[in-house]
């Protein structure tokens, strides 16, 4: 008989978990899927519109296609090859596994990932993919040399191949054999992981380690490998020619004659120990792989470290300049090709040191020009002068330029008055002002460089809004240049109301201008799409919701001309020093820039960073990176950004530069012909400074090309520090019209100067022709001194300027209230069969945000003999016994009582009208004749003067007044005051002088 039992009950339950937390995780996952995928599509687009936007959609067509396509295929074969061996290696598992304890522990490890074997190993090809097809991406560069390089015509020393090898085939193979490497390596641990795992590999059991099928795996894997390393050593042996050593770029005796034949031995050791390991799969002994794996370790040590060692402690080092001779002359012969060096010429210079009256007469090619104005110093004075409206700025420094003046090339200080949203009042900025209201900057102004006004402004020869002066007519608005907003949006339709500031006076209507741009670049933004891309870009809502976004308008945005060349060229290497100029009607900036190499064999490598940095582009003291490094360059491409529209134009400058022809192969429809250049834009093409600074660094050591004295390093050549910088860094090179001894003309050129090392006398005076309509155009020419000659360098000359008495005493009186000297660029000229300096000094307020400088006096040195006078031409005179022989341009001396006040409504007397008064800074008080050397007609004047009046203790009082009076002066501002209690200084102080002599 059956009983039925009451079931106990169960725990009680309480209400089914909610299923939210478990959507939760997928959901935020597709939702960051999504997040990313649209920011990628925004970045995407948008790079799109750009490069379309100029023109140069080809340009980002063939570098995505490139990518993509390395990417995907490197990507492939990475994860193809952690996915396959690790699926060999599960199905080479052991079907039985000797009990330990270590197999115990890993049953464990087994039982949690067999579910799931199958992901994880997708999950981990995916992410070496990722990494893998990122970094074969970013060698799209070297891909595409690789397939469009050619020839260059020249071969290398040591294994005659054509130079084009190194340049464009060497470096893509020695990528792909690193990759080769990384898919080994990555297979191998995949392979030892999953045959540890699943029992192949059995560390601490006994018996058996590896069992045959893990032992036949990894044979093949490390076969592999080593097989590859014979492909390296091979590879090695090219690398000899563009590897450093400690003398110099390529190879030595020690490299040569030791490890190039020490390379092809490891070779077929290599290649040997790899047989060993394949033959291993049938073999399954781990005793002749691992005699050869020893075999080959002990091989590389030997010969590929102890024997160069040995050869070079004891056959190159106790006669190492005969050893190494040869290999110094491929070293000098190859830089001096690379940096197209090559036919520079040296020539002696007797300088002489002694003066004579009218000694620069046969002159009038350089001393005329000698430029006054600064343009690392005076785009303060420009801000100042000729700013306008606050939110207008000057880049700094400004720049050197040539204009046709009256019929006559004069050199200009130029500088592009552009917009920058800084400026705006706090009280006025927003969006809507920030970025369509203050969208452009206006015109450009220009000074001549090589004279001021009275009061030791910078004399203009192009200023104002609207812009006047003689650079004729041309659109002058500023939408893309170096201190441009990062974006604005700009445009309307037709007979809306402008709304962009132009400028604050029209001269028809006397009231402030608006614009509407009407520009051909710019990205359109009036779809509802583009503006929602754009409002993400810039993350900014307004975008997409301001009544002031219509659909004609346009965005502009990377807008700096060095970063526009660099995104439409990306092969590029851009000059750090952008130009603008005034150009068939049109405002342009000139970017110059450079096709380079960092495998030429044998030429030597330098940072680019390190050897373009002076006082004027100082940049931070970091280490240089790996890829700042290059031994090869050339100006192949002169490139133009329109400041209106941001059209980016790149001209063909050294149609012979064989990585130009390569590039211009894998972009055909980017650069435009040499011969497309307009004359106008021609004229204000120049040698570009990089260029230059990089090849005097070369030419400290390269001017010499015998291999002993180069080694003896006797004869090493240092660029100066810049005497008028704080900071122990080099003096810029200058440009300035230049005739060189034994012409009869002034060319335009750029010019250094060098001291030998460890001295600080001067030791050659350096100039390229920067002049691209002349017929020398790059010729570069050093003027080198004689060594019987004791000729100054800068750092000796700055220090006899600022020890001479006279005038230290009137820059001591100068620095005593609220006002500073500054001393402008010190040029060295070689001019009166000898070498000339001369040095501006500005007068500056020490405070105050409207202190800018005025030239107040100017230095000069030939010999030992100090000019200091109110014009160059009194200071020139002064040197030179009273007649220098030749006239400058100035339109007379600086006045010190003339000073450019700004009234209370911030106009200043030019015109100009300020943001707020602007008091300048005079400066100065020099006696002219302190340092003048009298002349015979001097003394018998001097004998004829009449004798001073009153008695010494007078004088000394009077001067003691005027002293005080100046320094009152100056704390207050009162400039004419001061100029005239100077004056009294300087009187009194010259008839006490002479009272002192009668007693």
């Amino acid at each position: 008989m059956s009983q039925n039992f009451p079931r106990p009950a169960g725990p009680a339950r309480g209400p089914a978990p909610s299923r939210r937390p478990r959507a939760l995780v997928p959901t935020l996952l597709v939702l960051a899927v999504l997040t990313v995928a649209y920011l990628l599509t925004v970045n995407f687009w948008t790079e799109r519109l750009w490069f379309e936007s100029i023109d140069f959609t080809h340009v980002f067509t063939t570098q995505l296609v490139t990518r993509i396509g390395l990417f995907t295929v490197f990507g492939l074969v990475m994860a193809i090859a952690v996915i396959v061996n690790g699926l060999i290696a599960y199905r080479l598992r052991p079907s039985y596994r000797p009990m330990s304890v270590e197999q115990q522990s890993l049953d464990r490890y087994r039982e949690a990932i067999d579910p799931i074997r199958l992901w994880v190993l997708g999950a981990a090809g995916v992410l070496v993919a990722i990494i893998a097809g990122a970094s074969a991406a970013g060698q799209w560069q070297t891909f595409q040399l690789w397939m469009n390089g050619g020839a260059f015509g020249r071969t290398d020393h040591q294994f005659n191949i054509d130079i084009g090898f190194f340049a464009f085939t060497y470096p893509w193979w020695r990528f792909v054999l690193s990759f080769g490497f990384g898919v080994v390596v990555l297979g191998l641990i995949v392979a030892a992981v999953t045959h540890y795992i699943y029992g192949g590999i059995r560390l601490q059991t006994a018996g058996e380690k590896v069992s045959p099928a893990a032992q036949a795996h990894l044979s093949v894997l490390i076969g592999l490998f080593i097989l590859l390393k014979a492909v390296a050593y091979w590879m090695d042996r090219y690398a000899l020619v563009i590897d450093d050593n400690p003398l110099f770029t390529g190879g030595n005796y020690a490299g040569v004659n030791a490890l190039l034949p020490a390379k092809m031995i490891l070779i077929f050791v290599a290649l040997i120990c790899a047989v060993l390991f394949f033959v291993n799969v049938w073999q399954r002994s781990w005793t002749l792989p691992g005699i050869g794996a020893g075999l080959l370790v002990l091989s590389a040590v030997l010969l590929g470290g102890l024997w160069p060692f040995i050869v070079q402690q004891f056959q190159v080092n106790p006669t190492e300049a005969d050893r190494e001779a040869p290999y110094i002359e491929r070293n000098i012969e190859a830089t001096r090709h690379a940096y197209d060096i090559a036919d520079v010429e040296i020539q002696s210079y007797e300088a002489t040191t002694t003066v004579e009256a009218g000694q620069l007469a046969d002159d009038a090619g350089t001393v005329p020009g000698i430029r006054l104005m600064d343009p690392s110093v005076i785009p303060q004075a420009y801000q100042q002068l000729q700013q306008v409206r606050g939110f207008y700025s000057f880049a700094e420094p400004a720049n050197v330029d040539r204009y046709e003046i009256n019929g006559e090339e004069r050199d200009v200080v130029v500088s592009a008055r552009e917009i920058s949203v800084d400026g705006i009042p706090d009280g006025q900025r927003n969006w809507v002002n920030e970025h369509t209201v203050y969208t452009h900057g206006f015109g450009m102004v220009a000074a001549y460089g090589n004279m001021s006004e009275i009061d030791g402004s910078p004399r203009w020869a192009e200023e104002d809004i609207p812009s006047r002066g003689v650079l004729g007519e041309y659109e002058p608005r500023v939408y893309f240049g170096q201190n441009s907003p990062e974006y604005s949006i700009v445009g309307a339709p037709e007979g809306v109301d402008p709304v962009e500031y132009d400028i604050p006076e029209d001269p028809e209507s006397g009231g402030e201008r608006r614009n509407t741009y009407d520009g051909e670049g710019g990205v359109p933004i009036g779809s509802f799409f583009n503006r929602l891309l754009y409002a993400t870009k810039f993350q900014e809502a307004n975008i997409l919701l301001s009544d002031r976004v219509n659909d004609e308008s346009v965005i502009l945005y990377d807008r700096d001309p060095r970063q526009r060349v660099e995104k439409a060229a990306p092969w590029l290497t851009v000059d750090s020093n952008p130009f603008p100029t005034v150009a068939d009607g049109r405002l342009v900036w000139v970017v110059d820039a450079y096709t380079t190499l960092d495998s030429y064999p044998y030429s030597q490598r330098v940072s680019l960073e390190e050897a373009t940095s002076d006082s004027r582009t100082a940049r931070p003291a970091l280490a240089a990176q790996p890829d700042d490094y290059i031994n090869y360059v050339r100006n192949s491409i002169k490139a133009t950004v329109d400041a209106y529209d941001g059209t980016v134009t790149l001209y063909e400058w050294d149609p012979d530069d064989p990585v130009l022809q390569s590039w211009k192969a894998v972009f055909p429809d980017s650069v435009t012909p040499q011969s497309e250049i307009s004359d106008e834009l021609m004229d204000h093409l120049r040698y570009p400074e990089d260029l230059f600074k990089l090849q005097r660094r070369l030419l400290e050591q390269y001017h010499v090309t015998q291999p002993f004295t180069f080694y003896e390093g006797t004869d090493r050549w240092i660029v100066p520090n810049d005497p008028a910088s704080s900071l122990e860094i080099d003096q810029p090179p200058y440009y300035q019209s230049i005739q060189l001894p034994g012409t009869d003309e002034g060319v335009f050129s750029l010019t250094t100067t060098y001291t030998p090392r460890g001295r600080q006398n001067l030791v050659a005076f350096m100039v390229v022709n920067a002049d691209v309509r002349h017929d020398d155009y790059g010729q570069i020419t050093a003027l080198r001194l004689p060594g019987h000659t004791q000729i100054d360098g800068p750092g000796q000359v700055a220090n006899a300027f600022e020890s001479d008495p006279n005038i230290a005493q009137e820059l001591s009186l100068l620095r005593a209230g609220d006002a500073d000297v500054r001393v402008g660029n010190l040029l060295t000229l070689p001019v009166g069969d000898g070498l000339l300096y001369v040095q501006p000094v500005y007068a500056v307020r020490a405070s105050g945000d409207a202190a800018f400088p005025l030239l107040r006096r100017v230095m000069v040195r030939f010999g030992d003999q100090i000019g200091y006078a109110a014009s160059l031409q009194e200071a020139l005179d002064e040197v030179f016994r009273g007649d220098s022989g030749v006239q400058t341009d100035e339109i007379g001396e600086i006045e010190d009582d003339a000073v450019p006040e700004v009234d209370e409504d911030g106009v200043a007397d030019d015109g100009t009208v300020e943001d707020e008064p602007t008091p300048p800074e005079d400066d100065e008080d020099a006696t002219d004749e302190d340092q003048r050397l009298p002349d015979d007609d001097e003394d018998e004047d001097q004998d004829d003067a009449p004798a001073p009046t009153g008695d010494l203790a007078e004088a000394i009082a009077e001067a003691q007044q005027a002293w005080e009076d100046a320094q009152e002066a100056q704390a207050d501002g009162r400039w004419g005051d001061y100029g005239d209690a100077l004056d009294r200084f300087e009187e009194a102080l010259n008839r006490a002088a002479e009272l002192s002599e009668e007693d």
